[in-house]
């Protein structure tokens, strides 16, 4: 008895690069001094397949990462079981400091979110106060694997 040969649900890497680049959230996933994980939404762009994610300099996901660089990312979407695409990678994080890769990763942070962005002088107080601080960007270099599928591709036609 021969078994039907299972689709493969995986995307290619351009393609998974790709689902990457055009998502608008990712879950950052960290790991606390107790070795813990905590996942958190983050917006972050994509350059040359490494992820980069800013934000105020105190924040604790940066400090989390100065201890132990080990991270991973996911995002996803789709509305039904057969929608569903995502790409996860795991890997390890870093703060920029060059400035020239800072700018470029602020230019594409702008591009991505400029529309989305809450007008500094619509905040409360409190939260102006918060992003008007330093900020912090990481870069995630993932290993060499990276995760993904695509669910709709189980209802390809052969």
């Amino acid at each position: 008895m021969t078994r039907p040969m299972a689709r493969s649900v995986r995307l290619a890497s351009g393609e998974a690069w790709a689902v990457m680049d055009h998502a608008h959230t990712g879950i950052l996933t960290s790991l606390r001094r107790s070795g813990a994980p905590i996942a958190l939404p983050v917006w972050f762009v994509v350059l040359d397949r490494r992820i980069y994610v800013s934000g105020p300099a105190q924040s604790r996901k940066f400090a989390r990462v100065r201890r132990d660089p080990r991270v991973s990312f996911l995002v996803e979407s789709g509305a039904h079981w057969a929608e569903l695409v995502a790409v996860h990678v795991s890997g390890h994080a870093r703060i920029i400091t060059d400035a020239a890769l800072l700018a470029r990763v602020a230019t594409l942070f702008d591009e991505k979110y400029a529309r989305f962005r809450t007008p500094r002088d619509q905040m409360p107080e409190i939260v102006r106060a918060r992003y008007d601080t330093e900020t912090t960007t990481l870069e995630i270099a993932p290993d060499e694997r990276v995760l993904s599928w695509d669910n709709a591709r189980l209802f390809e036609q052969p």
